[in-house]
């Protein structure tokens, strides 16, 4: 056996002292790279929470999630009463000035009319079957009348009711108003579904649309329409007593207003369903009637 040189022992030791201190320098960078260890025993959620919840040098903040809209409770407060054909299968009610205009449905029963409200119409004219009259809209020099199941919107005369074109569209046709949004103007259109179609009032050419949600939930049966001057969209929920309104912009209902209560037992017995809602202008009140209601009564909507 023999004996190697100190000076030999001491070169032939370096490598292993050099590889020790190279595995402590990656320890200490893998340790400063994974963050600090779990204590024992820890709920990883619980960790997980607070290593993305609390800011660097100081706690942790509380989020709030944002409050849902409320939706207003309303109900119809009556102000007069009105006379109405019980025989008009109402459809569509709209105002431009003094004057009323009604569409009316059914095959070979459907009619436009226009006059005065609560008098007998100036005007009349009616629809060939098998057209079914539905909702109406008066933009400009045109007015736009509805057919349910036929997917034909016909484009008329506001004076004197005459047809001058139609256009097609697809599926059904329910309600219909006119508004102004963003300094130009469109049409509103429900088809009975829970989505309004924005539509172009020269071309009815579809432009866009919004789905309509009531504390997060679909509505659908969306029937005839109003567009007022604040910008929101009223309609009536078939076959209900309910009116919605309704924000264009986000599909959100902001009010839910009960028109139950308006006719008597007799005349509810002969009467359908509630349709018809039209803004009197100059007014906070609204015309509102039903299919084959022997009345038309002016409302305001107060907090149930």
């Amino acid at each position: 056996m023999t004996t190697e040189p100190r000076a030999t022992r001491r070169r032939r030791a370096r490598p292993r002292t050099q590889a020790l201190a190279l595995v402590a320098v990656v320890t200490v960078a893998g340790a400063l790279l994974c963050g600090p260890a779990e204590p024992e025993g820890a709920n990883p959620r619980d960790v997980a929470a607070h290593a993305t919840s609390a800011p660097a040098g100081g706690r942790a903040k509380a989020t709030t999630p944002p409050a849902a809209p409320r939706t207003q409770l309303l109900r119809v407060a009556t102000r007069n009463t009105l006379p109405h054909d019980p025989r008009a299968f109402t459809q569509g009610l709209e105002f431009r000035g003094a004057t009323l205009y009604e569409s009316t449905g059914l095959i070979g029963q459907s009619s436009l009319r226009a006059g005065p409200p609560g008098k007998p119409p100036t005007r009349y004219v009616e629809l060939p079957a098998p057209l079914f009259g539905e909702g109406i809209t008066l933009t400009g020099a045109k007015l736009w009348q509805l057919t349910w199941r036929n997917g034909i919107a016909i484009e008329r005369n506001p004076t004197t009711l005459a047809e001058r074109r139609r256009v097609g569209y697809q599926g059904e046709g329910w309600g219909l108003c006119h508004q102004r949004h963003a300094g130009r103007e469109r049409l509103v259109m429900s088809d009975g579904t829970d989505r309004l179609t924005f539509r172009d009032p020269d071309t009815f050419t579809a432009t866009g649309g919004i789905n309509v949600r009531q504390n997060g939930e679909r509505v659908t049966r969306l029937n005839e329409l109003e567009c007022t001057s604040d910008g929101f969209v009223y309609a009536n929920v078939y076959p209900t007593d309910t009116i919605l309104r309704i924000d264009p912009h986000t599909g959100t209902v902001t009010a839910n207003i009960d028109a139950s209560g308006l006719l008597t037992a007799p005349e509810r017995r002969r009467a359908k369903q509630l349709n018809g809602i039209a803004a009197v202008p100059g007014t906070d009140t609204f015309l509102i009637t039903g299919k084959l209601w022997p009345h038309m009564f002016e409302v305001t909507f107060v907090p149930r």
